[in-house]
């Protein structure tokens, strides 16, 4: 193993690659050597262009973008499929794409649960099965990346949508892990802690809010999209051929408080 992380000669599809933590994931696995698919229901930040144009100029690798509507019934193995019809395989699967709807418990509405939970937990699952099959039925290897949170510990408030999703998807992750590692397929999770997203602006407009977390974060800051890739191109690379069921935690130091 020359390179530990070296993933040249991999294809990777990032869901909600066009922006934020998808796009910062892109973006250093691109870097790392991979060919990459951005696939999003919004179309590609200028930001986000530009730094996946830079990461593939590198290393001579190619990307694409592609639209997806991950609430569209079929919309996982469609995905899948022009992938593949994009890039001739995908090896490795960062289910990146994620949102949040805010409410008080009693005033949280039917519609809302159900739409995160179609974005953070079915659409996950549903791509993971459709890429496990792609994987296998072409006796391949494959990773996958399903981004947790620290609610999928912790119950949060304002968010219970949010909250159910992602402790589902910490479940889905060890599921995906126990049947598939013996099927060349490895399954682990990042847990982000306090991230500068879009989906975290209201709480950093919170003062209080905003203060009670920086005085928890040994680190001192909010993480910034960045802050993750790193652990993504390590958890599909092969210097994590071993590891596999396992959520990491990249937050600053706020689970040791």
């Amino acid at each position: 193993m020359s390179n530990p992380f070296d993933l040249s000669g991999k294809v990777a599809l990032i869901t909600g690659g066009a922006q934020g933590i998808g796009a910062a994931i892109a973006a250093k696995v691109a870097e790392a050597g991979a060919n990459v698919i951005c696939a999003d229901f919004t179309p590609m930040a200028a930001e986000s262009t530009a730094a996946m144009d830079a990461a593939v100029a590198k290393t001579g690798g190619k990307w694409w973008y592609l639209q997806a509507n991950l609430t569209e019934k079929g919309a996982p193995q469609k995905v899948i499929d022009q992938a593949v019809e994009l890039a001739g395989k995908v090896d490795l699967l960062g289910n990146v794409a994620g949102t949040i709807r805010r409410a008080p418990f009693l005033e949280h509405s039917e519609a809302d649960f159900d739409f995160v939970m179609q974005i953070n937990l079915y659409a996950p699952m549903y791509l993971s099965q459709a890429f496990c099959r792609h994987v296998v039925g072409r006796n391949g290897t494959g990773k996958i990346i399903n981004i947790c949170s620290m609610l999928s510990y912790q119950g949060g408030i304002l968010v219970p949508g949010y909250t159910a999703s992602k402790h589902g998807i910490a479940g889905i992750t060890k599921l995906i892990a126990n049947e598939m590692g013996t099927k060349g397929i490895n399954c682990n999770g990042i847990a982000p802690g306090y991230i500068a997203t879009a989906n975290t602006a209201p709480i950093r407009a919170d003062a209080e809010r905003n203060k009670a977390i920086l005085d928890r974060i040994p680190a001192g800051r909010w993480g910034e999209p960045e802050d993750l890739a790193g652990t993504a191109v390590f958890l599909f690379a092969p210097a994590s051929d071993y590891l596999n069921g396992t959520i990491v935690n990249v937050d600053g130091g706020w689970q040791a408080r």
